[in-house]
């Protein structure tokens, strides 16, 4: 692993103490839409794959927090990725996780870091280094979600925001199967540093 993505999990137990958080969260951005993703698939040997394809290029974007300590989350369907967005996303946050101190670790892409968000009271951003998708909790359940999603057509947007908030339904449901995806070893090392005082 590059030595700023070490540095950056070595650091995270410094950072919450630091910034005298209560709660971690990890969120990012999918992009889903009508264009279909294609995934492996199983069929006889010499033959071809019954692929299906739909090149509609409509799509709509999944903004989802995860705390993977606790299998919480936070799910919200918005139409661009852009400050706008972001900003009703951190809104939605902080009413859904009212009166605590949270951490929120996430990229650097400019909807992220624009000068003109106004972070909500009490929510701390936290900036992963650039490239590493792998050390965000929250990219291991998208991949969850786009295994399900793939090599399927929808006829319309709304049919695939039905699909995908059953998709989503079980980790809602039984939070455990989110813990397993997303509380990386030394993301939970992390958090038992924080003082309970």
């Amino acid at each position: 692993m590059p030595p700023l993505r070490r540095r950056s999990k070595k650091e995270l137990p410094a950072t919450l103490r630091d910034k005298h958080l209560t709660r971690l969260f990890a969120m990012d951005e999918a992009r889903v839409g009508l264009k279909i993703q294609h995934r492996r698939r199983w069929c006889p040997l010499g033959q071809r794959p019954p692929w299906t394809h739909a090149d509609r290029y409509e799509w709509l974007w999944l903004y989802a927090a995860v705390e993977p300590l606790s299998g919480e989350c936070l799910v919200l369907y918005l139409p661009h990725t852009d400050r706008a967005c972001f900003q009703a996303f951190l809104q939605a946050l902080r009413q859904a996780v009212p009166g605590q101190r949270l951490g929120l670790v996430m990229d650097g892409s400019g909807g992220h870091t624009c000068h003109k968000i106004r972070w909500p009271k009490d929510i701390e951003p936290i900036r992963l280094p650039p490239y590493s998708p792998e050390l965000n909790p929250a990219e291991r359940w998208f991949q969850e979600v786009r295994k399900a999603l793939a090599n399927k057509v929808f006829e319309t947007l709304s049919a695939l925001e039905d699909a995908l908030t059953e998709t989503l339904r079980p980790f809602w449901e039984t939070p455990e199967t989110l813990m397993t995806l997303t509380a990386y070893p030394w993301w939970r090392d992390a958090i038992a540093s924080i003082p309970t005082s």
